[in-house]
């Protein structure tokens, strides 16, 4: 009997897991003591193959065939001609302090985005800018914001300015360029970010700040906790923005978005123009500016390629190899590579990092589950070049700007051809020379 009961109930365990949602969607929460993840108290789900249900568009399609001719590109490098733009930094009637840190920043002729967007934040209007990292938009938008709050000095409650980005690494390097252009304004920001401590940043807001940065989900923490209060904010910055809805941040967006002020200007960054995105900007943009500086499917300066690799063996033993070359040099010898590795697991970022390093290569790998402070000492490492080569996954590598890049190797093959022009723009930037080389079965 008890055998009977025993089997009749592993049935009934079996039929409710059949027809329980949890099952097969995964949300973002902390596990549960049964080994699968709770939902949210939010609802928001991290990874979901329909998002319609949420108020999100539905999850783009994963795993997608992609020809793999399309990684092969030989071009000729051509020296990009240099943007003849409208305006100079000195024609922006900038506070004379603002232009003493534009020049000690080393900015001297403004990027397109910096040309076309400024004139009209300055006016008060709101922006929608089409833009890719790396092409100048962070200035675009901390310039004219930083003269405009600088003009409320004095006021008994001086307005705010709040600016969302998709990823704890790219606000925190948004908040340090702040801190460069701000420099002897009187100003003070907050990085509002996860994985830094919290009580901190509560402490940072309480004292008062003019710029509050941040990502979504530590965002609505903080107004959750009754300690952020946007009601002050007429100034709102959504970088990435199409970056933010692919990680399933629109419920977040909409939350915060809606606890700022009514009488607001909004700015809009966006590297695609989604139908989603479309609604966005219909919903909280008032006769919006339209710029864009989007320029073709891929550099024509990255020089694109594929690897070839039968085995797991084989492929660890060509990556070495294309490690060792180097780059040549005008007097016949080679100066080191700087090389981003991208990985779909975070798995695999670790065991190839293992394996690099046991080969001698100076190398450092960053994913979502490393703690802050690890990344940033790694991104810092990378970037001063003390090591020169780093392996990421595509949510951590979203938003870096790390300059001079030479090679950008996808050890893994992108899930689909957007996110392979997204990784390979992490090089020949600036009009430089890039390499993107792409491991695909042999």
């Amino acid at each position: 009997m008890f055998m009977i009961c025993y089997a009749f109930n592993i049935i009934l365990i079996y039929i409710h897991i059949g027809s329980d949602p949890i099952m097969y969607t995964r949300y973002s929460g902390s596990p549960s003591k049964f080994g699968r993840r709770a939902p949210s108290f939010r609802g928001r789900p991290r990874f979901q193959k329909n998002n319609t249900k949420f108020g999100g568009p539905p999850r783009q399609r994963r795993g997608e065939r992609i020809d793999f001719s399309r990684f092969i590109k030989k071009n000729i490098y051509v020296e990009e001609k240099p943007y003849v733009s409208e305006h100079t930094f000195a024609d922006f009637p900038f506070n004379p302090q603002l232009h003493k840190n534009i020049t000690k920043a080393g900015f001297i002729h403004p990027r397109p985005i910096q040309d076309q967007a400024i004139p009209s934040v300055l006016k008060g209007l709101d922006v929608f800018g089409m833009a890719n990292t790396g092409t100048g938009k962070t200035a675009a938008f901390l310039l004219p914001l930083i003269e405009k709050i600088a003009k409320t000095k004095g006021q008994a409650k001086r307005e705010m300015v709040l600016i969302m980005a998709p990823t704890r690494e790219l606000a925190l390097q948004i908040e340090n360029d702040f801190k460069n252009l701000a420099f002897s304004f009187g100003m003070f920001s907050v990085a509002c970010v996860g994985g830094l401590p919290i009580m901190r940043q509560i402490g940072e807001i309480k004292r008062g700040v003019s710029f509050v940065i941040g990502t979504p989900g530590r965002l609505r923490d903080l107004i959750d906790r009754k300690v952020l209060d946007l009601s002050t904010c007429h100034s709102v910055v959504l970088d990435e923005a199409d970056r933010m809805l692919d990680m399933g941040f629109r419920d977040d967006m909409v939350y915060i978005i809606g606890k700022t002020n009514k009488e607001r200007q909004t700015l809009f960054f966006s590297a695609t123009l989604s139908s989603e995105i479309k609604k966005l900007t219909a919903q909280y943009l008032k006769d919006p500016v339209f710029i864009s500086v989007i320029s073709g499917e891929t550099a024509k300066n990255i020089d694109q390629d594929v690897v070839r690799a039968r085995t797991k063996e084989e492929k660890l033993e060509k990556l070495h190899e294309v490690l060792k070359k180097g780059l040549p040099t005008e007097e016949g010898s080679s100066r080191q590579m700087k090389t981003l590795i991208f990985r779909e697991m975070k798995h695999s970022v670790d065991t190839l990092a293992k394996e690099l390093g046991e080969k001698g290569f100076k190398v450092g790998g960053i994913h979502g589950d490393k703690r802050s402070r690890e990344r940033i000492r790694i991104l810092d490492s990378f970037k001063k070049d003390h090591i020169n080569i780093l392996i990421a996954t595509d949510v951590a590598a979203r938003g870096l700007d790390i300059p001079d890049v030479t090679h950008v190797i996808n050890y893994d093959i992108p899930q689909n051809y957007e996110t392979y022009v997204h990784r390979i723009g992490r090089t020949g930037r600036s009009g430089k020379a890039g390499t993107a080389l792409t491991f695909v079965p042999g």
